[in-house]
């Protein structure tokens, strides 16, 4: 993907005019100036860092070494998994790097490298829990034919489908970008290259670029939650329609997980974009940003581990495994 990413970013630049002028690099102002307080933030997103990185791991780890969880359900929670570590390393990664450093510079080429990977895999997020929707609705509402809908042909199929048309769709709206010439200030309120922040500096006509990132926002991002909103209405009209009090705590047990990450993915994602529109703020929008990047991330291996008694169980059979084992090594190292 790299590979590809770079030699269709190459063509598209010899494809530009002589007089075409492009950034040599960007500046990210982050959160702080001051020393003091960079270094309890470098302290503090390190520390997120880290347990979304973690927690995300294991969730990845049991679900692959625990045969009781290869299920169409299991198989999708671990994409998603995998989708968060790499959504938040492409933008704390590089906070981290430049708070370490002292440097907020970034290349021309490696802000479009940013931009393109964090659209990648924010579509990814909302794709894949879209698709997890959709294998709640079937559990709940068509039971007996479960197996038989969500076979792992089609789970595999879906999974791919969200791949490529996530990347295609970051693909188009980052090579636009290379159409732009732009102004002489590069600076960047944000802690990380956010496209509609990088669009403000341009000095060319950006109306095939809003044309691409509209339609792409309606394609993947509004289409998936009307998908979503619809599977919901399904399961809820179908957990009501439920007699005993007992069958409907079971049935809303088997999607009240994903309806918590859902809920979480969609309102820190709509407070960024809302809170952006409505109030000039930076500091507003950073705040708003940090939710969506890197605490949803952090929270949704909590929300699945804490809420699910399958997950808790292979959890604490991983750990049983990879613990003795790791006494059994140091203690004969030692």
């Amino acid at each position: 993907m790299l590979i590809f990413f770079s030699f269709s970013a190459s063509f598209f630049i010899h494809m530009e005019s002589g007089n075409q002028t492009h950034a040599s690099e960007f500046l990210l102002l982050g959160f702080s100036a001051k020393s003091e307080t960079q270094f309890m933030l470098f302290g503090l997103f390190l520390c997120m860092y880290l347990v979304t990185f973690t927690g995300n791991v294991l969730i990845i780890l049991a679900i692959c070494s625990d045969s009781c969880l290869h299920t169409p359900m299991y198989f999708l929670l671990s994409n998603l998994s995998f989708v968060d570590i790499c959504f938040t390393s492409t933008t704390v990664s590089k906070m981290l790097l430049n708070i370490q450093t002292q440097s907020k510079a970034i290349t021309y080429e490696g802000c479009l490298s940013q931009i393109f990977f964090f659209s990648v895999f924010g579509c990814l997020d909302n794709l894949l829990l879209t698709v997890m929707s959709y294998d709640c609705f079937v559990a709940i509402c068509h039971p007996l034919h479960y197996s038989v809908i969500m076979n792992p042909q089609l789970c595999a199929l879906l999974a791919l489908g969200s791949w490529c048309i996530s990347v295609m769709g970051s693909l188009l709206e980052t090579l636009t970008l290379l159409r732009l010439s732009f102004c002489t200030n590069m600076e960047i309120p944000h802690f990380f290259y956010d496209l509609p922040e990088v669009l403000k500096l341009t000095c060319s006509d950006t109306f095939i670029n809003n044309v691409v990132v509209y339609s792409a926002t309606g394609l993947l991002a509004v289409i998936p939650l009307h998908v979503i909103l619809l599977s919901y209405y399904q399961i809820v009209s179908s957990i009501l329609s439920i007699s005993s009090a007992v069958g409907k705590y079971k049935a809303f047990s088997t999607c009240g997980s994903h309806l918590s990450v859902v809920s979480l993915f969609y309102d820190t994602g709509l407070e960024v974009y809302l809170s952006s529109a409505a109030t000039s703020s930076t500091r507003m929008s950073l705040v708003a940003s940090v939710m969506y990047t890197i605490v949803t991330p952090m929270l949704n291996p909590f929300i699945y581990s804490l809420r699910n008694r399958d997950m808790k169980g292979a959890l604490s059979r991983l750990l049983h495994r990879v613990v003795p084992l790791s006494v059994r090594t140091i203690t004969g190292l030692s």
